[in-house]
Order: structure tokens, then sequence, then C-alpha cells
């Protein structure tokens, strides 16, 4: 994107999307909710503190927009200049504040996450948790500390890994989220379902999911007491 491109983009995302959207965030435990969407705009995705956009016109580019009064700009716009080129990752063209939101523009990273591939029963190579593990640690090397990536945060494209969210890649806290997915991967998937993939009811996912947090609540709890 050369610096022409990038400012007109600029232009219609202060001028249509941040001057016309409604998003609020009432828990942060939960997804954001978008009231108002403008003509031409669609919604990627929400997450408890942003949403997510792209426009009809710029196929290739997101648009993180952070809900009012939440924290987490500042912090994610360190985290992509410190990321800076990499093929598993985002590159962040611009950051700003219009109409009161704070946002981001960002390359739009195209695939399926993993936690799809499973519902839709997808094969996941081994080369993409390799990719994933030599990108997690490209960031440590970078003074980053890798976090909260799970199988909703990290895609398959072309057969390779991408690392789809690192908002949180600043905190320094322990997190071992992608160790234990590997962990399933390898006992569960490998021997289970890498030959012959088949669907998975994302209601077997979602109990799986609850029963992980309220496994790893549990063991911190206990290792508290």
């Amino acid at each position: 994107m050369d610096d022409r491109q990038l400012e007109m983009l600029i232009s219609l995302t202060e001028r249509s999307l941040l001057s016309e959207v409604e998003l609020s965030s009432i828990d942060p435990k939960n997804p954001i909710r978008v009231a108002v969407l403008p003509l031409g705009w669609k919604l990627l995705g929400a997450g408890n503190y942003a949403g997510v956009f792209t426009h009809g016109d710029y196929p290739d580019i997101a648009v993180k927009v952070y809900a009012p009064n939440r924290e987490g700009w500042e912090s994610e716009c360190e985290v992509y200049r410190l990321i800076g080129k990499h093929p598993a990752y985002s590159m962040c063209y611009h950051a700003g504040e219009h109409n009161g939101h704070y946002y981001l523009i960002l390359k739009r990273l195209k695939g399926k996450t993993l936690y799809q591939c499973i519902i839709d029963g997808v094969a996941i190579p081994n080369k993409v948790i390799e990719d994933i593990d030599q990108a997690l640690d490209y960031a440590r090397s970078r003074g980053l500390y890798p976090h909260d990536v799970h199988g909703k945060n990290v895609m398959v494209k072309d057969g390779r890994g991408i690392v789809l969210d690192i908002s949180d890649f600043l905190k320094e806290e322990p997190c071992t989220m992608w160790d234990d997915l590997k962990k399933a991967y390898n006992k569960i998937y490998m021997p289970f379902l890498s030959k012959k993939p088949r669907p998975v009811p994302e209601w077997v996912l979602n109990g799986v999911r609850k029963g992980y947090r309220w496994m790893r609540s549990s063991t911190v709890t206990g290792r508290s007491s």
C-alpha cells in the first residue's frame, strides 16, 4: 500500500466508519456490541474490547476499532511496532483516533482458524504447528510475551500457520494456552483425526472449551491455596 492509498483509506475510515459506527462494551468478559454499521462496511469479528471491520473497496485491509473507555490500544500499537514485518503476523499501517474512537488499520489476515478447521473437518498439517512455534519464538526475540494463543486466534492459510491476535503480547504473566493446544493436537488430533478428518459438532468443542477453562481455573486456585 502506497502513501496515497493509505491517505484515502484513513479518510474513508474516519469520514464513514468512525463517524457513524456505534459500538459498546457492556461487559469486558463478553464481545462488544455493534448497534450501527455504516453502509459499505462489514464486521469481521468482535472481541471483548474491540471490533474488526473491512470495506468492500479494501478487501485486504482490516480496521480494528476499540470500544469507548476500553484500554489496550496503546499496548497493541507497541506490539505491532516491536513485531515489525513477519509472514505469520499482520502489519499495522496506521494508528489513530477520531470522533472518540481509537483505531488501527491492519493488513487483513485470511484463512481458517484451527477451531473452525475442527468443526469443518479440514486437515491441520503439522507444518502449521511448527510455523506458530517459530512465530512465537520470533515474538519472544523481539521482547514480547505470547499470550492468549488458542484455537480461535490461530489460522491456517495455504497449509501455513498464522497468528491472528497479538494484542496481549505485552502481558508478562505465563500463559499455557498454546502449549495445552499442542498437547491436544499431538495426543488426540494426530492419532485419531489427522488421517481422516471429519467434522466435529460445535457443541462438542464448546464443551471441551468449558472443561478446559474449569480445569485451568481449578489448577490456579489449587496453586494459590
